[in-house]
């Protein structure tokens, strides 16, 4: 392992490209360090230390701004926008027509919807920062502060600061972008990754100081466990074998070969998640909005779907997990499409018909693998909730939830692309 990266480091074009990512993270993780023009540093370092503040509404915002968001930096908004700007338009292209028209052109026309991700990007940032700007200057953003988190509340200090976060949106998305380009793995991938490691140690040694170190030490052994559950699942993938058919075209013969298609057992990734922790956050905020304490749909959001311990809570979001795994499996992969490609260039499944009855092998198959991927999502995104009601930890208990499943992703990803390039050089990687 330790040879590998030495190895890594030894191969000139592979040192530059692994500088360049560390470069551009240190850029990043500074930017998110650095206060915007008009915030008071110190009255918002007096209100973080409400533990309240902790489990707001703004858990997963705050999450994959590696904290940057509560704390009002020029990097607040994280990288949320775009992951949700990429939600969007990958729902979209199924929906528009002209969108799955540009999808099907190849390269130029993929080039064309990353250029409508970019402008919906900012788009969602400025929506987002304007709102965020706005409870920070009420005094709604942080619970139980009574300090003013800006030095003035003017309308010019409101719209510096919006257009402050919405630049930092911008720039975190052209970082990525150069990682892409000229690093090594997905840009937008490694910057998360960044994000939801930066709150790591402060996570776990949160747990430390209100449990001791019994439960410290439980509460690493049981992060291992579901370190290695969380990779041998993310590895976990069904090979439907393919075959295609010898076929002549003018005087040479083509096909005869042997493939597969890998369909993965969480073939969703993390998406299922974000979306039913964003739909949960709905009915929070709207209470976070609401001045009428009294009223019963208020009372009841308050005590079932606000906290995260609660058994209700637990159940809907469970629930809204499994959903949304089914929903966006059905939308990204289409059985109908994969089979007509099939028979077009002279594919077949051993044993199984080209046409409609590959159609509803794909469909049976997909159906059946989906149901332990979702169930896997749930459990894995319950450890911080169950976590919350035996340790009385945090809703950001590092072992668990979406935290725990970007960390192993990006890293596996990373890793195998290392690993890609490193054997093209003949050296020994770091899988051995």
């Amino acid at each position: 392992m330790l040879s590998a990266f030495v190895n890594a480091f030894r191969t000139p074009d592979l040192r530059r490209k692994l500088l360049f990512v560390l470069l551009v993270i240190v850029i990043f993780r500074a930017g998110s360090q650095i206060p915007a023009p008009g915030v008071d540093v110190a009255n918002v370092q007096d209100c973080l230390g409400n533990a309240e503040n902790s489990e707001g509404v703004y858990n997963l915002i705050n999450l994959f701004s590696g904290g940057a968001l509560l704390q009002l930096t020029i990097f607040a908004l994280g990288i949320m926008p775009y992951i949700t700007a990429s939600i969007i338009l990958q729902l979209l292209v199924v929906v528009i027509p002209r969108l799955e028209a540009l999808k099907k052109e190849g390269q130029a026309g993929q080039t064309k919807i990353t250029q409508y991700t970019r402008y919906l990007t900012l788009g969602l940032a400025l929506l987002q920062a304007t709102g965020i700007v706005a409870l920070a200057r009420s005094g709604r953003l942080l619970q139980n502060c009574t300090e003013p988190l800006l030095h003035s509340q003017s309308t010019s200090t409101f719209l510096v600061l919006v257009i402050t976060m919405t630049a930092g949106t911008a720039v975190i998305m052209w970082l990525g972008e150069l990682i892409t380009d000229r690093g090594v793995g997905n840009g937008m991938s490694i910057l998360i990754f960044c994000q939801v490691v930066a709150t790591f140690p402060s996570a776990l040694w949160a747990v430390q100081k209100g449990q001791g170190w019994w439960i410290f030490a439980i509460v690493i052994a049981v992060g291992l466990v579901v370190v290695a559950a969380v990779i041998f699942i993310e590895q976990a993938q069904r090979r439907i074998p393919v075959q295609y058919a010898r076929r002549m075209v003018g005087r040479k013969m083509f096909g005869g070969s042997s493939t597969y298609i890998p369909l993965k057992v969480n073939q969703a990734g993390i998406i299922p998640v974000i979306f039913a922790s964003s739909l949960l956050y709905l009915p929070a905020m709207a209470v976070q909005f609401n001045q009428d304490s009294g009223s019963p749909w208020v009372e009841f959001i308050s005590d079932y779907l606000v906290s995260g311990g609660h058994p209700v809570y637990m159940a809907t979001f469970f629930a809204l997990i499994v959903f949304f795994t089914y929903f966006y499996v059905s939308i990204t992969f289409n059985p109908t499409e994969v089979a007509d490609n099939m028979k077009k260039y002279g594919g077949f499944i051993p044993g199984i018909r080209a046409g409609k009855p590959t159609e509803d092998y794909l469909s049976y198959v997909l159906s059946r693998i989906t149901l332990p991927g979702a169930l896997y999502l749930g459990l894995i995104s319950l450890i911080p909730l169950i976590a919350l009601v035996l340790i009385d930890a945090n809703q950001n208990f590092p072992f668990g939830g979406t935290s725990i499943l970007i960390m192993v992703g990006v890293a596996l990803d990373t890793v195998k692309q290392i690993e890609s390039q490193l054997q093209q050089r003949n050296y020994e990687g770091f899988l051995r």
